[in-house]
């Protein structure tokens, strides 16, 4: 039984330093071009450069996501994108497109390929056909169930691995080849720039009554009839790790660095639990409400035990729950005196409690008895934004320890 990799969204240099610091085994990262991400702060050769330095420094990986749906227009400039990145040392290129597959073959024959979601890989023949050009993992679609799962594991060879989403936003459409927002926005999914109209309100016109607006749910602002629920299978680690697939990729290149070092975090320790003694293993349920502590949908397992129904769906709302909020961030710790230097992202006041997470440890909760500002002058709320605050904790911290606050 392999231990899967545990593969984590970097939608900047920082959050790509903040997965690897909390636990991933491998970060994937989008150029300014090519990756299906332009919501994303994405990175320059330079920071393609730094990240894949810090991760191989700590033997983790990075791979290049240039997923795109590419037009005519696209193609000679993706041959100078793969010129550029080249050299770089990226462990592998995630591709959706034939065209832009065998570029990457030819052009740069020693970068493994890894096919994307995007190319809605959904049973065995597909994937042999694209082990046989010579790709090394597919990226299976969301849209599988674990029988489906299992049953294309036995039929592809032992070099093919496989990779699949366990965390993170669904799409209304295969593997988000979406239509919806280039028709309504002319923004086109395919290409980066989704509007996500799956999140709007919409109500119903029958074609002879124009004008006549029904609700399709009972709810008097209408119906967001298309908006999924988040993907979460933090409960079934082994189900995972016994249906074969190698890698278990979180979604998510627009979150926050939050987020990553939430989520990475709580599926790092339950995988490394389920590993240190499998026959024993029992769900730790604290892991399952750190994953509540971030921004999310309602949780659901999608299509992994079977075809979602009306309940993997919100009716009522767009809107993403959110308790906490992230109030800091730690830049260095003093040993001698326990007081920690912190830069503020949200306001907070002394006497607050808050709870410190940081990488590879259970988080601890501590309260603001002790609070100065960067001259050393004690203060009752740190209120500007990235301000430099001195707290005082009951136990260590390590830089990029995070401060969060409940709502």
């Amino acid at each position: 039984m392999k231990k899967p990799e545990l593969l984590a969204p970097g939608g900047s240099l920082e959050k790509l330093k903040t997965a690897i610091d909390y636990g991933a085994d491998a970060v994937y990262i989008g150029g300014e071009t090519f990756s299906l991400r332009v919501a994303a702060e994405n990175f320059t050769l330079e920071d393609m450069r730094e990240g894949i330095r810090y991760a191989h420094d700590r033997g983790k990986k990075v791979y290049l996501t240039a997923n795109i749906i590419p037009h005519n227009s696209d193609i000679e400039e993706f041959e100078d994108f793969i010129k550029e990145i080249r050299p770089l040392g990226f462990d592998a290129v995630l591709i959706a497109d034939l065209g832009l597959f065998d570029m990457m073959r030819t052009l740069a024959p020693e970068i493994p390929i890894h096919i994307s979601t995007q190319a809605n890989n959904v049973n065995y023949r597909s994937a042999l056909a694209w082990h046989k050009m010579g790709a090394k993992r597919i990226v299976l679609a969301r849209e599988m169930s674990f029988a489906e799962i299992a049953e294309l594991q036995q039929k592809i060879p032992e070099d093919l691995e496989l990779e699949a989403f366990v965390h993170g936003a669904m799409c209304i459409s295969y593997s988000g080849r979406c239509l919806l927002s280039n028709y309504m926005t002319g923004r086109d999914s395919n290409m980066g720039a989704c509007a996500h109209p799956c999140r709007w309100n919409y109500k119903l016109v029958e074609e002879t009554r124009p004008g006549e607006y029904m609700d399709v749910f009972e709810n008097e602002r209408g119906t967001f009839i298309f908006n999924s629920k988040d993907l979460c299978t933090i409960e079934h680690i082994p189900e995972l790790v016994q249906s074969g697939i190698a890698s278990l990729k979180i979604e998510g290149r627009v979150k926050t660095s939050y987020y990553v070092a939430t989520v990475v975090g709580a599926y790092r320790r339950e995988i490394d639990r389920y590993f240190a003694a499998p026959e024993n293993y029992t769900f730790n349920k604290a892991e399952y409400e750190e994953l509540c502590k971030v921004s999310h949908r309602p949780y659901t397992t999608g299509f992994y035990f079977g075809k979602p129904d009306a309940s993997a769906q919100v009716y009522t709302s767009s809107s993403y729950i959110r308790d906490y909020d992230l109030v800091g961030i730690v830049l260095s710790y003093d040993e001698n005196t326990g007081i920690a230097t912190v830069t503020q992202r949200n306001r907070f006041f002394a006497g607050d409690e808050v709870e410190i997470i940081q990488p590879l440890k259970p988080y601890f909760t501590q309260t603001f008895d002790y609070m100065r500002d960067e001259d050393g002058s004690e203060i009752e709320v740190a209120n500007h934004a990235e301000q430099i605050v001195k707290i005082k904790t009951s136990e260590p911290v390590t830089a990029g320890a995070m401060l969060r606050k409940k709502r």
